[in-house]
């Protein structure tokens, strides 16, 4: 397994491995097909109106800035590129398109992430579907809304200012009979002068006028998830379909030298692929499947690689780091300083365990070639499909249903491309499914932190310069929020051991985990409560008032004083992708074990659009959160995973959710921001600073190891 670190970016982080596939095939396109309607395409040119002529039946391919479908039988479809993987995109969108539309949200269907019909928003990650693509969802609405408002006003030979849109109608006090989107679709007249007329820059409805945002809404396939209806990626099944295995190596780099196929092949309808170090099968069912992967399994001979072990990974960081570890460049301010603090902080490999392990189903019809799959980046699989087979882009269609969560661990198409090559060579399609062990073990992970931090104060405890150097995770959320005086903020890529990427807040988890545990060590040195020493030194009013919100609600001043041997309080914050948050924990101590029993988290990411959906997401960051705090980390040894199941590798349990005080603050003066990601950076460090408090044991590394 190759494994450079990843490239530090600002909304997401490539898993490191990239493979050149050649498997030269080449196919046939095929378009995109709706009913007779106007199609309202927003770009980044200005708005159109465009008529979607013929009737069903009749194709013609979508522009790539299409963004919502009007049709003459009154339906409404609205086309995004993001995916569902469950944290709300879809009750968020369509909230999004219902507002400007004036209709309710149960008139919008909502089409994404299949790559034949819908733009390309880019990957779902980094907490950019709220700003990036609720406004151009927004703005398209918004123009389909004044195309409506025009027509109307060119019928009823009145001033569009006199034109209102309700309930998905244009109305008029005079009493003309109201227009409604089907009549705007319908109107031939008017859909000839659209293309000129239309207007490029319709005006959004402002917030404090918002009816249907800033409202709850449950997610709109809610029924068919509840009621087993809604089929994901692994229940997608298609005529004929084979089930496909692939052959593992038994530890990372190792080189199959020999196999032998014949076992397989001998079992009844089962179809064997070979191709240099790809091994696969695919039978009628899984049980049959398994039984051929296991015969070939048992004549495969390998050759390891030399691998690292995870006992020896923050040495073979340091070691790694390329080009060395920058030194501290604020020698001056160390020598006049009267204290100065350094310290080292851990964060070890942790898995993103999503719901449901990677699963594609790949279907090839001619030279065409289908992939359903869950993915957080459908067009970026699609190239990796369209560079591995050597097709034109038209060629391959990759459809994203709705699925089992990511947590940013879903941003690669491997599985696409496997069960693409088994549909291939067993000509029929093949759905492979990975099991919780493949993906605990072939899956990118979130990339182990070394992070060394100096800082020196003065007489008055404040801060005169900041060090602080990330090896290996990334530079998201490395800058401090807080008054340092001189600062500096390094991350060093390392010559990382295992395939590592995406995760839930990137490497602000692992750098606000430091900077965090680090203030409350200087807070003690300067003689300070570790809230009024974060408060001495921060400017920003947003950061601060989610800080102070929470240390109110939590009664940090009066917890704070008091002193149980079993007890203790902490508090963290931090900001990220335009949203603070901060953090207040009480935990528990008993025979070295912590557990959790109280946290208050604050969050606040600019106007609130869909308040149940927020509430819920912050709540599961908090939790997910959890585990990399008390227990996960990847433990790894002679280039295999010694704990790829949740047996040994344990996620929050149920009993390990302690009671919750969510606040939200809702601030509709200011634009929305992403909410994925920044409510999970508070949690662990507050518990960290919580168990110091209460045990006098500074933590120093995530897990907490006592």
């Amino acid at each position: 397994m190759k494994t450079n670190a990843p490239v530090a970016a600002d909304d997401y982080q490539e898993p490191i491995e990239r493979v050149d596939y050649d498997f030269g095939l080449n196919r046939r396109s095929f378009v995109q097909f709706l009913s007779t309607g106007l199609l309202i395409i927003a770009n980044a040119s200005p708005a159109l109106a465009q008529r979607r002529d013929g009737g069903r039946g009749q194709r013609r391919a979508a522009p790539l800035g299409a963004r919502i479908h009007l049709g003459t039988d009154g339906s409404i479809t609205v086309f995004t590129g993001k995916v569902e993987a469950g944290q709300g995109a879809r009750a968020e969108l369509t909230l999004a398109a219902a507002e400007e539309l004036c209709v309710s949200p149960n008139a919008i269907r909502l089409v994404m992430a299949d790559t034949a019909a819908v733009p390309d928003d880019g990957i779902t990650a980094g907490s950019r579907s709220t700003p990036s693509t609720v406004p151009a969802i927004r703005q398209a609405a918004a123009t389909a809304r004044q195309c409506l408002v025009e027509l109307a006003a060119k019928s009823w030979n009145v001033e569009p200012a006199n034109v209102q849109v309700r309930d998905g109608k244009a109305v008029n006090p005079a009493g003309p009979s109201p227009l409604s989107y089907a009549d705007l679709a319908a109107n031939e007249e008017a859909l000839k002068r659209f293309p000129e007329s239309a207007p490029t820059d319709a005006a959004l409805t402002q917030t404090k006028d918002w009816k249907r945002l800033g409202k709850p809404l449950p997610r709109p396939n809610g029924r068919d998830i509840v009621t087993g209806a809604h089929q994901y990626p692994s229940d997608i099944v298609r005529p004929g379909m084979l089930f496909g295995k692939i052959l593992r190596p038994p530890s990372y780099g190792a080189k199959l030298t020999s196999v032998d196929l014949a076992p397989a092949k001998a079992l009844k309808n089962v179809v064997v692929i070979q191709d240099d170090q790809f091994v696969g099968v695919a039978a009628p069912s899984t049980q049959l499947a398994e039984q051929a992967l296991e015969a070939i399994g048992k004549t495969a001979k390998w050759e390891p690689a030399p691998h690292p072990d995870s006992k020896i990974l923050f040495d073979h960081l340091k070691e790694h780091a390329q080009g060395g570890v920058p030194s501290n460049p604020f020698k001056d301010e160390l020598a006049q300083a009267k204290q100065v603090l350094r310290q080292t902080y851990q964060v070890a490999y942790a898995q993103h365990a999503p719901l449901e392990p990677r699963a594609a189903v790949a279907e090839w019809i001619d030279d065409q070639l289908t992939v359903w799959t869950g993915t957080q980046n459908p067009f970026g699989c699609r190239g990796e499909l369209v560079r591995a087979f050597h097709l034109p882009e038209e060629r391959v269609r990759l459809v994203v249903p709705d699925f089992g969560a990511g947590y940013g661990g879903k941003h690669s198409g491997e599985a696409g491309i496997e069960a693409a090559r088994l549909a291939k060579g067993a000509g029929k399609p093949v759905s492979l499914r990975w099991t919780r062990q493949e993906e605990f073990t072939w899956a990118y992970f979130r990339p182990a932190a070394l992070i060394e931090i100096e800082a020196s104060l003065d007489s008055d405890g404040k801060l005169t310069s900041w060090h602080f150097v990330n090896i290996n995770s990334g530079g998201s959320a490395i800058e401090t929020p807080y008054k340092t005086g001189k600062s500096s903020c390094p991350f060093v890529s390392s010559n990382a051991p295992l395939r590592q990427g995406s995760y839930r807040g990137l490497a602000a988890t692992a750098n606000n985990f430091a900077r965090e545990s680090f203030m409350d060590e200087l807070a003690a040195a300067a003689g300070a409560d570790p809230l009024e020493f974060r408060l001495a030194h921060l400017e920003n009013p947003r950061i601060r008032a989610v800080l102070e919100t929470a240390a109110e609600r939590f009664g940090w001043k009066e917890r704070v004083k008091k002193k149980d041997p079993n007890l203790g309080v902490g508090l963290a914050c931090g900001t990220e992708k335009g949203s603070y948050v901060a953090a207040c924990a009480e935990v528990a101590i008993d025979n070295g074990k912590v557990s959790v029993r109280r946290v208050c988290e604050v969050f606040e990411c600019g106007a609130i659009l869909n308040p149940d959906n927020l509430y819920s997401q912050v709540q599961g960051a908090v939790i997910m959160g959890l585990g990399p705090a008390l227990r996960e980390a990847m433990e790894f040894e002679n280039g295999a995973i010694v704990n790829a199941s949740f047996r040994r590798y344990q996620v929050p349990r149920f009993a390990d959710v302690p009671e919750f005080d969510i606040h939200l603050l809702d601030r509709p003066d200011l634009a929305s921001a992403g909410a994925g990601e920044t409510p999970i950076i508070a949690i662990a460090p507050a518990i960290g600073n919580a168990v110091f408090h209460a045990s006098a044991t500074r933590v120093r590394q995530m897990p907490i190891r006592l």
